[in-house]
């Protein structure tokens, strides 16, 4: 059902990986107030705090071992397979990364890095002109590249669940729509009526089914 032998302590792929999902949020979020900071700062202790348990220490697996060495003898949960935890909660017999949850966990991160890309694109094109980003996926919700990161955070919570990472998501999500919040008050200031038109037709982070339909 699983490999065995223990398959942490890498400690470079701890350090690769999580170097390279923070420089690529450095380069979306480019923080510069204290808020700003603030947010990246818990996005990177979100991504460290993954990808140590994922091949570094797997502390959620020792602080449930005791409950799931009882509830599920047959698992060594010192495996790299065995992080995958929904997969082995629910009886996933193959192999996990061919998993539902796991399969879905990549749909849900592409689409993230998908949405934040083409929304770095319009937005972009937009601060050059001095105009409103309302194109693209600016058309269907106001804030692409938060919606965007939610939906990688959950692709990596679907795909390896820990306790702190759990924990740390809706702190997360609160962050994303405080910054939300404070950027439309600085569009309104900039932009004023044309802003409160876009406003009240496109809504904040998930879209509207008859929008959608229409494009």
């Amino acid at each position: 059902m699983t490999e065995t032998g223990s398959a942490y302590g890498l400690w470079v792929l701890v350090t690769v990986n999580s170097a390279i999902f923070v420089l690529f949020a450095f380069s979306f979020f480019k923080p510069q107030t204290a808020r700003d900071w603030r947010s990246f700062g818990a996005f990177s202790a979100f991504i460290v705090a993954l990808f140590t348990e994922m091949y570094g220490f797997p502390l959620t697996l020792y602080l449930l071992s005791g409950w799931l060495q009882t509830r599920y003898p047959g698992v060594d949960w010192l495996s790299h397979d065995a992080g995958h935890l929904l997969e082995m909660l629910f009886g996933w017999k193959a192999n996990p990364h061919f998993g539902p949850f796991h399969l879905m966990s990549f749909v849900l991160i592409g689409a993230g890095f998908m949405l934040i890309g083409a929304a770095w694109r319009v937005l972009y094109t937009a601060q050059r002109s001095g105009t409103l980003a309302t194109g693209g996926p600016y058309g269907h919700i106001r804030h692409p590249q938060y919606a965007g990161f939610v939906l990688v955070l959950l692709g990596f919570l679907l795909q390896w669940p820990t306790l702190l990472t759990l924990a740390m998501f809706p702190v997360l999500v609160a962050m994303y729509v405080r910054l939300a919040r404070s950027e439309e008050q600085q569009a309104e200031a900039e932009f004023g009526a044309a802003w409160r038109r876009y406003a009240a037709t496109v809504p904040a982070f998930v879209p509207r089914r008859r929008r959608m339909e229409r494009t």
